[in-house]
């Protein structure tokens, strides 16, 4: 069988692989149930969906043809490292510095990987994504992430 898009290829085998990883890790937590969800029950749930995503782009990359085979061009490195970086820095910063301050950082730090930045856009993403992020996981779902810094909370 021909690859007929490098590019599809590349990112369905892609997202199928982090997708099994995902489901295959999620089964070591409690799925809980539909009304109540255990700590496995959404990672199992988006990692069955990312690996159906991946088949649905590897089969397009076999099947249809693309002008030249669409091949892989070169790698962003500075993006690609900054939101790594970013994503991280949210998972160190979190339990100390807590939502309302760790989320506004990310937004920041993702922000920086384009080349697009403006303050502007970097604000109103940080205070809408702050709110909704309040909304849903704390006030809808009762988490209990930290909102606010440990030196506020005490």
């Amino acid at each position: 069988m021909k690859i007929k898009s490098q590019r599809d290829f590349a990112s369905g085998l892609m997202f199928l692989v982090v997708g099994v990883a995902f489901a295959w890790g999620a089964t070591d937590y409690s799925f809980g149930t539909s009304a109540r969800p255990g700590p496995g029950y959404f990672p199992f749930g988006l990692g069955i969906l990312l690996a159906v995503l991946g088949g649905f782009v590897l089969f397009k990359a076999l099947t249809l043809e693309s002008e030249g085979g669409d091949p892989i061009g070169a790698i962003a490195w500075r993006p690609l490292l900054v939101i790594v970086a970013a994503v991280a820095m949210f998972g160190i910063a979190l339990p100390r510095l807590g939502l309302v301050c760790t989320l506004p950082l990310l937004i920041l730090m993702a922000a920086l990987a384009g080349p697009e930045f403006k303050w502007r856009d970097v604000l109103i993403s940080s205070a809408v994504l702050t709110a909704g992020s309040w909304a849903l996981f704390i006030w809808g779902l009762k988490l209990t992430i930290p909102v606010w810094p440990l030196f506020i909370n005490g």
